[in-house]
Parts: structure tokens; C-alpha cells; sequence
């Protein structure tokens, strides 16, 4: 089995938009750790000191949905989403980079405006002290925040690869 393609990071600007992305997924693979630490003190908590938990339980929601979402550009930047290259793999190299370079744009365009509402939706949640409607009663702006974060990021990562499949520095 091959290593999946990663653009060959030519330059500073691709270079440390590279380093983001893995800053990105060291920091997901972090937050799914700490989900794992909580979810185990739950248990503990609840079965075997027979407590009550108030946080818990929330708090590991929505550091999955965080880690998923500051998780984006690392796994773009590994090629790591699911996809089907039995037409990529048909076309010559010109025809090759066209779709890829027309699927990244496209993809860009859809996550830019997943991030621009996920942006207006953290910033409605600052901006009126939104709160859980749990005993916790966490800040709903706090874990809405990694919508337009998780997403830009995603964007600026597609945006690299986009220009490295233009400028012939990726394979398309």
C-alpha cells in the first residue's frame, strides 16, 4: 500500500500552511485523548463512587465534534477523505489536474460558506451570551467556535493544495 500524496511543500507560505495543518491534527488527536480520560473519570465517577456527573458527558461531545472539525486540513493535507480515483486515474495529466483543480475549488466555495455561517453562528452566541440549557451551562460560543475555525482552516488547506496543482507543484 503507498503513502498517500501529499503536495510537496515548495515555499514558506505552503510550507507553514503545512505546519498548521499538523498543529491541527496533533491538537484533534489531543482533544479525542481527553474525550477518552473524561469519558473513563465518568465512569468511574457514576459506577464505581456511585457520583453524580454534570460535565462530563457534554464535555466529551463537544470535543468530538471540535477534534472532527480542527481535525480538516490535517486529513486534507494527508489526502486522508474517502474518494474514488478511477476516473483521475483514466485521465492523462492535463485532464488530471483540470478536475483537480475544479474539485478543490468547488470544495473551497462549500466550505467557505460552511465557515462564513458557522462564523455568524458563534459570533449571534458571543454576541447574546448563549448558554447550554444543562446544569453545566457552558458558554455556547466557546465549542461553536470550531465551525468557522475548523472550516477556515479546512479552506486555507485546500487553498495550498489548489495552488501547488497550478502551479505543477502537486500531482493533480
Amino acid at each position: 500500500m503507498s503513502e498517500p500524496a501529499t503536495p510537496r511543500a515548495e515555499g514558506p507560505l505552503l510550507k507553514a500552511i503545512g505546519v498548521l495543518s499538523t498543529v491541527c491534527g496533533v491538537t484533534a488527536a489531543l482533544m479525542i485523548f481527553v474525550s477518552v480520560l473524561i469519558t473513563c473519570q465518568m465512569i468511574w465517577m457514576r459506577f464505581v463512587m456511585n457520583a453524580s456527573t454534570i460535565w462530563q458527558t457534554e464535555m466529551v461531545v463537544y470535543l468530538m465534534i471540535a477534534a472532527t472539525m480542527i481535525g480538516l486540513p490535517y486529513v486534507q493535507r494527508l489526502r486522508g477523505h474517502v474518494n474514488v480515483d478511477l476516473l483521475p486515474m483514466v485521465l492523462s495529466p492535463p485532464l488530471r489536474r483540470l478536475l483537480a483543480s475544479f474539485t478543490l475549488a468547488l470544495t473551497i466555495a462549500v466550505a467557505g460558506i460552511i465557515a462564513f455561517y458557522g462564523f455568524e453562528l458563534f459570533h449571534i452566541a458571543f454576541e447574546r451570551n448563549w448558554k447550554s440549557d444543562t446544569v453545566w451551562g457552558v458558554s455556547l460560543w466557546i465549542p461553536y467556535l470550531a465551525i468557522p475555525l475548523g472550516f477556515g482552516l479546512f479552506v486555507l488547506q485546500l487553498a495550498a493544495d489548489l495552488f501547488a496543482v497550478a502551479t505543477g507543484k502537486a500531482d493533480g
